[in-house]
């Protein structure tokens, strides 16, 4: 793809979301609807935004047993999204079945560790190891099970782009050099994940928040 940013549009406002988009249209590749707003406004709201005409990826993060995830993925083929996440921790046969429902052409990729999260949170949960450790086992399990790619923090995609030579990495919680980092704890620049391998950059806040996310999105398209 030519730019490989794909705007985070998690505004709970349709309307906003909306002239969000039209605003960055021009300097985006493609444009992320999350949990937060597939809530709010479901399949009416992506049919909406996807009148922007830019590719649009669904982070719904589906996690369920394997039939409720296939009939999930079945019940979104009318929205033709270029992108579904499921997560990789629901199993093999779940992440198999993702892709067996999911349209022609629908990439499923697998959430393997939330960049919020660190290593504490990993030994919380009974995880052993550190987050490459764990990413790296879940890369493992993702490409066994014959679904596309996977999503990881920019500190993990270029080993991941290395044992899965030719893996769909979707890299979010990214900040342009000098930018505020917030709740993530795992962080590259948009650059640096982009030479590491990664498909697609999910970015968010450095350009939803800035004061004018054309320009924003603009200085982050000349990095690259």
């Amino acid at each position: 793809m030519s730019n490989p940013v794909y705007l985070a549009l998690d505004l709970p406002q349709l309307d906003a979301a909306k002239a969000l988009a039209e605003k960055v249209k021009g300097h985006v590749g493609g444009l992320k609807l999350g949990l937060e707003f597939f809530c709010a406004h479901g399949s009416h709201g992506v049919h909406e935004i996807a009148q922007v005409g830019l590719p649009i990826f669904l982070d719904l993060k589906l996690h369920d047993i394997p039939n409720t995830v296939a009939g999930a993925m079945q019940a979104i083929h009318v929205l033709e999204p270029a992108i579904v996440t499921v997560h990789a921790s629901g199993g093999r046969a779940m992440l198999e079945d993702a892709k067996a429902a999911a349209g022609e052409h629908t990439k499923v990729v697998a959430v393997t560790m939330l960049t919020s999260l660190d290593e504490r949170d990993l030994a919380k949960q009974g995880i052993g190891g550190t987050p490459h450790d764990h990413v790296m086992r879940l890369t493992e399990l993702a490409h066994a099970s014959g679904i596309d790619g996977i999503v990881c923090s920019g500190q993990e995609v270029g080993a991941a782009h290395k044992q899965w030579k030719d893996g769909f990495f979707v890299v979010p919680g990214l900040r342009p050099a000098g930018s505020a980092v917030g709740d993530q704890k795992r962080v590259v620049t948009p650059r640096k994940a982009r030479d590491d391998g990664a498909s697609v950059l999910v970015i968010g806040r450095p350009i939803s928040r800035a004061s004018d996310p054309a320009q924003a999105a603009r200085d982050i398209e000349a990095t690259l």
